[in-house]
């Protein structure tokens, strides 16, 4: 399906670039140049977006274990300093043409190429949006949004022909000048989503939500925590969470339970979930009364501290992992030693072994 999209958009941005490149240059017009250049500089997107594709569609291999899909990203990536290169050349032209304005020249015949190149420019964006949702692809819906501002140019390159037209004021050169720069930050803006995408952004929080809602939803669990999503292409999403299980569990049924968890994940959200088992000893009354006091101390603190995998080690020893909002993280230390102060006070002589965990998902 993004192939598909791919052949259109080449197709469109094909009739586009040489129906502006024509009127532009039967007009001695530098903005509907830069526009025409634009298209091309789309034409280009659409190749690389069928090469990005292509090379996305793979399977997994030896080499590549997680398939090949971020090369979507890679490919994007080649896009945008395209727009950028094609966005400084005309700067440079457009400069020249303030510097030395000449008069451009209007006809009905042009006005029809450029109108009709705002609702080609209109379909595609209604093409990839709707195709870019269906399949994920965050290319598609850059594209889509590409064209959006191309619609904004052709309708801004228009409205200059029909002032000069009308009063005579040359401002071809400064609408090429303007658009010329909304080219190289709509380059740069491109650069730094897709460079996003290849590190490793934080998902969206719809992604987020959706895994929530779902691991909330299983009444066996008692809970779970440390969610971590690894998003290796639109279609190929990883997913690591610790589960919180009865302690006196079978090691065989906690085995069925996570079993059952992650093929729900795998069948309905299409995510590989892996799930870590975390005992609890709910029937353990010293455990229960120093979880629910320690739960308490944290939350005086502050309401964002979230304790988890506590464990009473050698009858002396509390250890747990802390999740720390971002808010406090400078002051971890200092926080750690008045939390010390207080267990020692309200729960006993037992040392903290804390492990700080910051979970950027919260």
């Amino acid at each position: 399906m993004g192939q598909i999209a791919g052949i259109f958009g080449l197709i469109s941005n094909i009739v586009l670039f040489f129906g502006k490149l024509f009127v532009g240059f039967i007009a001695s017009s530098v903005a509907i140049l830069a526009d025409a250049v634009n298209s091309l500089s789309d034409m280009v997107s659409s190749i690389l977006t069928l090469i990005g594709f292509k090379v996305a569609a793979k399977p997994a291999d030896r080499k590549h274990p997680y398939g090949h899909e971020r090369f979507e990203y890679i490919s994007g990536l080649a896009v945008s300093f395209v727009i950028i290169l094609v966005g400084l050349q005309f700067l440079q032209s457009s400069f020249n043409k303030i510097l030395e304005p000449e008069s451009t020249t209007f006809s009905f015949g042009i006005f029809v190429v450029l109108l009709a190149s705002i609702f080609i420019k209109i379909w595609q964006i209604s093409m990839y949006k709707r195709l870019g949702q269906k399949i994920d692809s965050q290319t598609l819906q850059a594209s889509g949004k590409d064209s959006l501002n191309d619609v904004f140019t052709t309708v801004t390159v228009v409205l200059s022909v029909l002032i000069e037209y009308l009063t005579g004021w040359q401002i071809d050169g400064v609408i090429g000048f303007i658009l010329a720069l909304y080219i190289i930050y709509t380059g740069v803006r491109m650069i730094k989503d897709f460079i996003d995408e290849l590190l490793g952004s934080r998902p969206s929080d719809q992604q987020i939500q959706m895994m929530e809602a779902k691991l909330a939803s299983y009444p066996l669990i008692l809970g779970y925590h440390d969610l971590l999503i690894h998003n290796y292409g639109p279609q190929s999403k990883f997913a690591s969470v610790h589960v919180e299980i009865d302690a006196s569990w079978s090691l065989s049924y906690a085995h069925q339970v996570i079993d059952m968890i992650e093929k729900d994940f795998q069948k309905n959200l299409e995510v590989e979930l892996v799930c870590h088992l975390d005992p609890v000893a709910i029937h353990d009354t010293q455990f229960l009364k120093i979880n629910k006091e320690l739960m308490n101390i944290l939350a005086e603190f502050n309401e964002g501290l979230k304790m988890h995998d506590l464990r009473i080690k050698d009858h002396n020893v509390l250890q747990f992992d802390l999740v720390i909002p971002e808010e406090i993280m400078e002051n971890e230390q200092q926080l750690l030693a008045e939390i010390r102060q207080e267990v020692s006070k309200r729960i006993g002589n037992y040392q903290l072994d804390v492990r700080l965990d910051h979970n950027y998902l919260l």
